[in-house]
């Protein structure tokens, strides 16, 4: 609802900042304030160090309005092309065959990625989730506020020019509507399920010819494709909630470190969002969302990790023997929904596809797909994706923006239930620490996995939580929680959940070992395995998290220790070892892959003085991970360590390297002749090698890859000729250390590690990257005062017309 009171708080707040910040604005710049002249949506947005956005508004559609326009000024060309996406029309404007970006989908291909957002626009599957009422739909404070964007995004398209050349006077650069902002939240709930298997369900073919009898799918190869989905994923995180009872002042902490891609429509934006007197919430947001998706406010802080629950499953479908496009339930027959779906094409004739939906989703095959499955005469399976049927994660993010404590975040989980593939942590001012894994998945219990798995499913369920259901049976079909807003999933109470530990810690584990003393139990298998081993990362993090909350004294200050202490734990484990049989090998030679002869006893040493971190300064760091990523591909996790994994000591085992293993001295010889071969001496600092470039000037990247265990994480890209590790796929993003002081105004440090913007003409392509390198923090500005006080200051009233 638009407030004249709130709009006459805004057009004051706006002449106020004028008159306090103007004159020494004009000393240094003339025009550092712009007035459009009023009419229809509008904002006031303040500017601070390193072009971070305080946007204020009247209202949740203005609100949208200036996200949208300060969004768009920063990152135009990246967020044309994702509504380009989710409208369908890649293939239109840049042919079907190029690759895409994987930012809102794994389709291979435009085509592919077309065919599948093209259908869900022509069956108005977004449009219908926008008109279901508050809480399974979006309320109508979100509904605004996505209104209220594309209006911004668009206001700014016509007011201004475009500078960025990866999109400058591109006719893909349209104005868009609520829709395709939704349709941007849709593609984002779904990565998980649909969205990861979009070249499957849009290549879905019935059989013909040698496909009638192809086998069936084979478990170990599905097991292994659903694995590789979260370990392969472009997306990670650490979080950790500290409690009062650890920290110096009684109050909470929290550190958020999410790993997200560095480049495209997965990145973050950083932002401050207020409505006086009704929303005052500060972090940062997925591109093209108007709500802050990981952030922090007066009272509370929250950031999200990756979870392990299985955001979908499958149903094998016995067919018709007469007809594949049938099935049967209880021995009745149905027939397939047949989707038809036209393509236009870049110098082409358009396209057209049939996709295949059933009662319990699309149809997905692809013998060599992702997952493997086969279609034959007699059998084919859908995927059952719920949150296909979720447009509830901006409202979720907005009761988080809201809340005034940790229960608040658990009541708006409770409401909404619109995360899709992530956990919660969170703490509060007054004390309280919070882990949860709350997200929308299938209700798939253990009981119904015993009951209606089949042959596929006894095996994937219990190993990798992918349930596969007998689709003949009426009784097999999902049930519903009383407490769950949709048909299908799990409710509220059955979400893995800790409050008021002193530590609240997650690294894209399952829930057990949120905390080492006080373990999760008793949630169904889909959600994650309990009393199985750690990921390295997981295991430092445990390690390091649960002494300090030991130490106890905790301030913000210990945070940003943590997060850049770039400690390498399978170093501490591994890298003695490795140097003493590296010194110990005869001749001090190694046969390499190739089968020559390198000699590694210059590694010897090396290897030993390195001090086990990925710090930008650190000697050997860089022989140490080239050689682990070999190890690693060459002997198989069975044979890596001597002491073997025990579920009464998950922390410190396995460990104990098997330098006996065939494949170890193979591994050091590879990486020792690797780095000669491309003139990098041993012993060069990392710095030196790991590094970006942004116009010019390269700047050295701390931090290290998944299989090092590294808290800082960091995925670079390989390149040899170019001396080293050149550019960062995803890794460490924004990242926040929040806590509170007892005034209004939390205690907050924050870096975006890539920067605001992705155009190489803004100030802010590069400014914050430096920072990162250097490993040192912006300290934000949350309340009046300070952002006032910013030398950066500069203030903008924008609105639909000028």
């Amino acid at each position: 609802m638009r407030t004249r009171p709130r709009r006459l708080l805004v057009a004051a707040l706006a002449l106020f900042t004028a008159a306090t910040a103007l004159p020494a604005a004009a000393a240094e710049q003339d025009g550092r304030q712009e007035h459009p002249s009023h009419g229809g949506l509008s904002a006031v947005i303040r500017y601070t160090e390193y072009g971070i956005p305080h946007i204020v508004a009247g209202d949740y559609p203005d609100l949208g309005f200036g996200t949208g326009w300060a969004q768009a000024a920063d990152q135009v060309c990246t967020l044309a092309d994702g509504f380009v996406t989710v409208r369908g029309e890649r293939s239109r404007f840049f042919g079907p065959d190029a690759a895409t970006d994987f930012s809102l989908s794994s389709a291979s291909d435009n085509l592919s990625s077309d065919l599948y957002f093209r259908g869900m626009r022509e069956t108005g599957t977004v449009q219908k989730l926008l008109a279901e009422p508050a809480p399974r739909g979006p309320s109508g404070d979100v509904k605004d506020l996505m209104r209220g964007f594309a209006a911004g995004y668009n206001a700014w398209l016509a007011q201004n020019p475009i500078t960025d050349p990866a999109c400058r006077g591109a006719a893909w650069v349209r104005p868009v509507t609520s829709v395709d902002v939704a349709a941007r939240f849709y593609a984002i709930a779904v990565l998980g399920g649909q969205g990861g298997s979009v070249d499957e369900i849009t290549s879905a073919r019935p059989p013909t010819g040698s496909t009638v009898n192809a086998p069936d799918a084979d478990a170990q190869a599905l097991i292994k494709a659903v694995r590789a989905r979260s370990t392969d994923a472009d997306m990670g995180s650490n979080a950790v909630a500290f409690s009062g009872a650890t920290t110096a002042n009684g109050r909470g902490l929290l550190l958020g470190n999410p790993h997200y891609p560095w480049h495209g429509g997965r990145r973050f934006w950083q932002v401050q969002q207020t409505i006086p007197g009704e929303l005052d919430v500060a972090g940062a947001s997925l591109l093209g969302t108007p709500t802050v998706s990981i952030g922090y406010n007066s009272r509370v802080a929250w950031s999200h990790t990756v979870s392990t629950g299985v955001p979908f499953n499958l149903t094998r479908l016995a067919l018709d023997p007469a007809d594949p496009t049938v099935y049967l339930v209880d021995g009745k027959r149905e027939r397939m929904t047949k989707r038809t779906v036209s393509v236009a094409v870049k110098d082409g004739a358009p396209v057209t596809r049939t996709q295949w939906w059933t009662r319990y989703g699309p149809v997905v095959a692809d013998a060599e797909g992702d997952p493997p499955l086969p279609w034959t005469a007699t059998t084919a399976y859908a995927l059952n994706d719920p949150n296909a049927a979720n447009l509830r994660f901006a409202d979720t993010s907005l009761g988080f923006g809201k809340a005034r404590s940790t229960a608040d975040v658990l009541t708006s989980l409770a409401r909404h239930q619109g995360l899709p593939w992530v956990n919660t942590v969170a703490a509060d001012s007054s004390g309280h620490s919070l882990y949860t894994q709350s997200q929308v998945l299938p209700r798939i219990t253990n009981d119904l996995a015993a009951r209606c798995s089949t042959d596929l499913g006894k095996v994937t369920y219990p190993q990798a939580g992918l349930a596969v259901l007998d689709g003949s049976r009426g009784d097999c079909a999902i049930g519903s929680d009383t407490d769950a807003v949709q048909p299908g999933i799990f409710g509220p109470a059955r979400m893995p959940t800790l409050r008021d530990a002193p530590y609240a810690e997650n690294s894209n584990d399952s829930a057990w070992l949120t905390n080492l003393d006080r373990p999760l139990t008793g949630y169904e298998r889909i959600f994650g395995t309990v009393g199985t081993q750690r990921s390295l990362r997981t295991r430092g993090a445990i390690e390091d998290v649960a002494a300090m909350a030991q130490r106890g004294g905790l301030t913000v200050g210990d945070l940003q220790r943590q997060e850049f202490a770039n400690r390498v734990p399978v170093g501490e484990l591994a890298a003695a070892d490795a140097a003493k049989a590296c010194a110990a090998l005869p001749g001090g030679t190694a046969t390499a892959g190739d089968g020559t002869a390198v000699d590694v006893r210059e590694a010897c040493p090396v290897l030993a003085a390195w001090d086990r971190t990925m710090d930008t300064d650190s000697r050997g760091a860089l022989l140490f991970d080239r050689f682990w990523r070999k190890l690693m591909a060459a002997v198989p996790p069975a044979r890596r360590w001597k002491v073997p994994f025990s579920a009464a000591d998950p922390v410190r085992t396995p460990n104990t390297l098997n330098t006996g293993a065939p494949g170890f001295a193979t591994a050091l010889a590879d990486a020792v002749a690797e780095l000669r071969s491309a003139g990098i001496p041993l012993d060069s600092r990392l710095g030196e090698h790991q590094y970006v470039v942004r116009n010019g000037e390269r700047m050295p990247v701390p931090g290290g890859t998944e299989e090092l265990g590294v808290w800082n994480k960091i995925e670079p890209i390989w390149d040899a000729a170019q001396g080293g590790y050149t550019e960062v796929s995803f890794g460490s993003s924004h990242i926040q250390a929040v806590g509170w002081d007892g005034s209004h105004c939390p205690v907050a440090r924050t870096l975006l590690t890539y920067s605001q913007s992705e155009n190489p003409n803004s100030p802010h392509y590069s400014d914050q990257t430096p920072l990162f390198s250097g490993e040192k923090w912006v300290t934000a500005r949350f309340c009046e005062k300070d952002i006032l006080s910013s030398p950066a200051l500069r203030i903008i009233q924008v609105g639909e017309h000028r």
